[in-house]
């Protein structure tokens, strides 16, 4: 079993691997027989969740619901990496159903809610970009477990990333402020937040604070990368501003970084700006638009709403 969901009670080891085998052996079985049926087809659900109904999923699993969550939540990673990798078209049609049974047969399933959560709101293509179910999720999480800090901080931050919502944010951080053993930064943010919501300032605390609280290596480098991106957005800032200057002075676009390089307006140190993960930025001559490069790892930047830069 995951050893990071909180669970409550357990099945004996043995009487488990039994049932996770045939739960396994089934389930390989479906999916055997509907990918050779439809081979290149990602329409409709897999036959496999066509148990959707938490009450009869949890009585067929009988004592093994745990062991049944288990695999939901396995195939879920499977299928959202799978679709994330693949050149197909991405749907992730089956990552929503395959998480919320999941949770269903394991209602302290943490880690299914938070890494899921991330799963469903992370922007297209990357991700499902459905930060709608990741909130109807976690706020599924709050039912179950109305003392778990960090799923209202975790529905706060869907608020305040994704949906650009300041008000709905503060709300949540503020709720999850007030849980007996919730951190008191979340009722600050929550004021913060209504004062100063959407700026960059604000986003890179709210990822420091999450860095600090994380309790999984996943969650700490989902904060290192955002904390790292927002550096890039700096950077873009800073050499976009290079570039109005030339124009300003010159009349005409940059047609390249060396152009700027001439101009006594940067230094290369013999290659072009990088970066933070030492991919170099691209520089458009038709437009003077600074972007990441495609291929680096901090690609896509998160969107902002206008003026996110001030406050730093």
């Amino acid at each position: 079993m995951t050893a990071a969901t909180d669970r409550s009670d357990a099945v004996p080891v043995s009487r488990a691997i039994v049932a996770a085998s045939a739960l396994l052996a089934l389930a390989i079985g479906v999916q055997v027989v509907h990918d050779r049926r439809y081979p290149d087809s990602t329409e409709g659900l897999d036959p496999f969740l066509y148990l959707q109904s938490g009450p009869m999923v949890t009585r067929l699993a009988l004592s093994y619901s745990a062991v049944a969550a288990d695999l939901d939540w396995i195939r879920a990673v499977q299928h959202f990496g799978g679709d994330r990798l693949s050149n197909r078209p991405k749907k992730y049609h089956l990552l929503y159903p395959l998480l919320d049974r999941a949770t269903t047969l394991d209602p302290r399933f943490n880690v299914a809610y938070r890494f899921g959560a991330i799963f469903l709101a992370e922007p297209y293509p990357g991700g499902a970009g459905r930060p709608d179910l990741a909130i109807a999720l976690l706020q599924k999480g709050v039912v179950a477990q109305p003392d778990k800090w960090e799923y209202y901080q975790d529905i706060g931050f869907v608020y305040y990333w994704q949906l650009h919502d300041y008000k709905a944010a503060a709300d949540w951080f503020q709720r999850g402020g007030s849980v007996p053993g919730g951190p008191w930064w979340l009722r600050t943010m929550a004021a913060v937040t209504l004062a100063r919501g959407g700026d960059r300032a604000t986003s890179r605390e709210l990822w420091r604070q999450i860095l600090a609280a994380a309790d999984n290596d996943f969650l700490r480098d989902q904060a290192q990368l955002r904390l790292t991106q927002l550096d890039a957005m700096d950077q873009i800032d800073q050499l976009q501003a290079l570039v109005s200057r030339y124009r300003a002075a010159t009349g005409r676009l940059p047609e390249s970084w060396l152009a700027l390089a001439r101009a006594g307006m940067l230094a290369l140190r013999g290659q072009a700006p990088a970066d933070p993960s030492g991919s170099p930025y691209r520089l458009n001559p038709e437009t003077g638009n600074v972007s990441l490069s495609p291929t680096s790892r901090l690609h896509p930047l998160p969107t902002e709403p206008p003026g996110a830069a001030a406050g730093q």
